[in-house]
């Protein structure tokens, strides 16, 4: 069995924790946390520490980040360095020089994995959607409409994700980017961004809002509306294909605050000057997405299978997209100088 470290304690370490050790291959035995007062044991035997470098001192083969933006990549670093295959959650880093810094750390370390958590790959209403644009039985994607936002960043008012020099970003970087991934899981990288972006609401130093409209080389257009100010948390996302359309609803979250988890199939309907009148819902009740992805991760590690989903180059092209749409808004970009100047 591997032998794995959990660094960052709270509840996304937890809920992994939930499900590495479903995982035959994988056990458990090292986890660390500021809040841990002391050292000390479970009555399970797992190890606990309050200082995330005690456990690189222990006999470990494989580490899960799960910490604020702006320790991400330097413990990332740390755990390749020391020769241990790394899960690190979303996003990646604070920014796109740190993601590179990493993938130099991995290139120097091939024989290692590095896998990063974008969870909603994973959802079973993304992978029927995949699965029908592969297929090409709605024909190619013309565009996406996509609307991901909840009510605040948290936590509320205070706290890293709130501050720029901790996080990075806002509620583009911390929610936002699930949805620019699907996009590019549904289509390909975006040259072509344009966007409008404050925090006029929340008064943080990161975004609470992102208007973004973008456009690839194969001439498909998407638009995204990334917020903190939608007072009913809401996930959508609009494929319109040229033989139909699929509308993506719901996530299924620990929260459990986005409803329930749809997939809506519009045909074209070549004989109705009004539009389709039928279409096909699937709902999804189960969230398999968290044992899918360690699954996998553990079966790309024992098998020596390369990362297919959640890739450094995923993590790469996803943070460069972000960047761009902080570039594209001139105002947003002189502010962020600025404040980095301070």
């Amino acid at each position: 069995m591997l032998k794995v470290g959990i660094i960052g304690y709270g509840v996304v370490g937890k809920r992994r924790r939930e499900y590495i050790d479903l995982n035959p291959e994988l056990q458990t035995c090292y986890v660390s946390d500021v809040n841990f007062e002391n050292d000390g044991q479970f009555t399970d035997g797992v190890k606990y520490f309050n200082d995330y470098r005690k456990i690189f001192a222990q006999d470990v083969d494989v580490i899960f980040v799960s910490l604020p933006n702006y320790l991400s990549s330097k413990v990332t670093i740390m755990a390749l360095d020391k020769g241990c295959h790394v899960f690190c959650e979303k996003p990646p880093a604070k920014t796109v020089e740190e993601v590179r810094e990493v993938i130099g750390c991995n290139e120097r370390n091939p024989n290692l994995k590095l896998k990063y958590g974008f969870n909603h790959r994973y959802h079973d209403s993304v992978r029927k959607a995949r699965q029908i644009i592969d297929s090409g039985q709605l024909g190619d994607v013309v565009s996406f409409r996509g609307v991901y936002g909840k009510s605040s960043i948290i936590p509320f008012g205070s706290g890293w994700r709130s501050e720029k020099r901790f996080a990075g970003g806002g509620i583009l970087l911390d929610q936002g980017i699930h949805m620019l991934d699907l996009i590019r899981y549904f289509s390909s990288d975006y040259e072509e961004i344009h966007s409008f972006v404050s925090n006029d609401y929340w008064n943080h130093d990161v975004e609470d809002n992102a208007f973004i409209l973008m456009r690839n080389k194969a001439g498909q257009i998407a638009s995204l509306h990334s917020t903190a100010t939608q007072w009913q948390h809401r996930f959508r996302l609009e494929i319109i294909l040229n033989q139909g359309l699929m509308e993506l609803t719901g996530i299924l979250s620990g929260s459990k605050s986005y409803g329930s988890e749809k997939l809506k199939i519009i045909e074209k309907d070549e004989g109705e000057s009004v539009g389709s009148q039928e279409e096909k819902i699937f709902t999804f009740l189960n969230d398999s997405s968290w044992k899918d992805e360690i699954d996998e991760f553990a079966n790309c590690i024992v098998n020596d299978k390369p990362i297919e989903n959640g890739t450094s180059y995923d993590a790469l092209k996803v943070m460069e997209m972000i960047r761009e749409v902080y570039k594209a808004d001139k105002s947003w970009w002189k502010y962020l100088n600025e404040k980095h100047e301070e």
